[in-house]
């Protein structure tokens, strides 16, 4: 099984928590190292680290001015849930001896998971991307804007129907932001992905672990692109 080097993992952390701090670099060591080396031993890639790190310093902000700079180990929550998410979508199993993560967080509703998508999408038009792709965005908040209307009172069949078609947007809108990309762009994204499955990779068929390099790839696809998940769980 390969797994990653625990010191290169610290420093990368550390780079990015030191930018996310403007400037402000707080070492990665003693009992904070044992704990992040913890999460390399998991196998959390550093792109999920980053987005724990993200979404705890969102919240953080929210609150108003800062008062201190933010330490890497307050974020292990937000990491470790990520990680949970970032499992189930490429279909890796927890390994064996390692930690439990957090638990998932209570799933938001469907309505509420719509406005928020609603409203990354529209934050993104005119944002540097082709017309072709803002006119897919266009369409997809339109679209957005009916199932949100009806999201609230669908139940059994409805229900199921609207999901799909979520999911079916959810595709499309990736495969226009895969047009989006050059091909050496593409190329460092799956050649990321396969990193990222790489510490699983050893107890993987073929087979599971090409299905698991190709969803890695479309979550670093969305990153790349700000798209918003657009599917939700039933």
């Amino acid at each position: 099984m390969t797994t990653i080097d625990p010191a290169e993992y610290c420093r990368e952390l550390e780079a990015y928590l030191c930018r996310k701090n403007e400037g402000h670099l707080i070492r990665i060591a003693g009992p904070v190292f044992v704990q992040v080396s913890g999460w390399a031993a998991q196998g959390v890639p550093l792109t999920v680290a980053c987005r724990g790190i993200d979404r705890y310093c969102e919240r953080y902000y929210a609150k108003g001015p800062r008062r201190r700079p933010v330490r890497v180990e307050f974020c292990e929550a937000d990491i470790l849930e990520l990680f949970d998410d970032w499992r189930r979508a490429v279909g890796v199993s927890q390994l064996a001896g390692s930690p439990q993560a957090t638990e998932a967080a209570k799933r938001d509703s469907l309505p509420a998971h719509l406005d928020r998508a609603i409203a990354r999408l529209t934050a993104m038009r005119s944002s540097g991307k082709s017309a072709v792709f803002d006119r897919e965005i266009d369409d997809a908040v339109r679209e957005l804007d009916r199932a949100r209307a009806i999201a609230r009172q669908a139940r059994g069949d409805g229900r199921t129907s609207l999901l799909e078609r979520l999911a079916a947007l959810d595709g499309a809108l990736l495969e226009a932001a895969r047009k989006e990309i050059d091909e050496p762009r593409c190329a460092g994204l799956l050649a990321e992905a396969e990193a990222e499955i790489a510490p699983f990779g050893g107890r993987m068929t073929p087979d599971a672990r090409a299905r698991a390099v190709a969803a890695a790839f479309e979550r670093l696809l969305r990153d790349a692109a700000g798209l918003p998940l657009l599917t939700h769980d039933p």
